[in-house]
């Protein structure tokens, strides 16, 4: 089974992207930061991460430059979800280590061709 994450502050995006990913049978974690996020990679690493760009605490680059630190931390695709299109953020987050990006709103079949994109189906 494929073990997913989400690392969003908003609840809405959370619940989305759990209804998406749960139809597709994957695991579903969630993480309202990206602190909380790192503290649960560090239990159980995921296969993929969908992380928004920007929250409070650690944005979205820390939290994917820390995490290809991590011990197991160069296994997830990890997705950087965006608000709006900007070649610079999309491309300082792919240096980090993103795999690809994702532009709110998204739905399910932006999603799934994504997620087909990146490896995860």
């Amino acid at each position: 089974m494929t073990h997913f994450m989400v690392v969003d502050d908003s609840t809405v995006i959370r619940k989305v992207v759990r209804r998406i990913c749960e139809a597709l049978s994957f695991k579903v974690d969630e993480a309202e930061d990206g602190e909380q996020g790192l503290a649960m990679c560090r239990d159980s690493m995921p296969d993929a991460v969908l992380v928004d760009a920007d929250m409070p605490t650690m944005d979205g680059l820390e939290f994917v430059r820390t995490l290809r630190q991590m011990d197991g931390g160069e296994k997830p695709k990890v997705i950087y979800c965006l608000t709006e299109f900007n070649v610079a953020q999309v491309g300082k987050a792919i240096r980090a280590g993103a795999n690809d990006h994702l532009l709110k709103p998204f739905d399910r079949e932006i999603m799934e061709a994504k997620l087909q994109e990146v490896g995860i189906l």
